[in-house]
């Protein structure tokens, strides 16, 4: 259950997303923003979490603030292995990378809440 909150929150995430940031854009309907979700998760979590360890010294002297780099080319990665999301420019995945970690953050914690008896 934990799981499809996570990914349900991810989805919303890449919906505001697109929706603020002109430089993103995903092409479809629900099931696409689930599939580019999916795929953007299962690329944060194998390869992102090894980027994230190898990137550690710059992360700690940004105080955590490469890890926003580290997501916004997980993103661009996404982009270039899915033809149903479009990313113009590498800032435009920065500011895409903080929104969808801060809706992805808040839903979870929601979602979490909500499911504790």
């Amino acid at each position: 259950m934990k799981l499809l909150v996570r990914w349900a929150a991810l989805a919303v995430a890449f919906w505001v997303a697109t929706a603020l940031i002109p430089g993103i854009d995903v092409k479809g309907g629900f099931t696409t923003y689930l599939w580019v979700a999916l795929l953007f998760g299962a690329l944060n979590a194998t390869l992102g979490s090894l980027l994230k360890l190898l990137t550690l010294p710059a992360v700690i002297l940004t105080l955590g603030l490469f890890l926003v780099v580290v997501n916004a080319s997980m993103l661009m990665l996404v982009a270039r292995w899915s033809d149903k999301l479009d990313v113009t420019n590498f800032w435009s995945a920065i500011f895409a990378a903080i929104i969808i970690s801060v809706i992805t953050r808040l839903v979870s914690h929601v979602g979490k809440k909500a499911i504790k008896p």
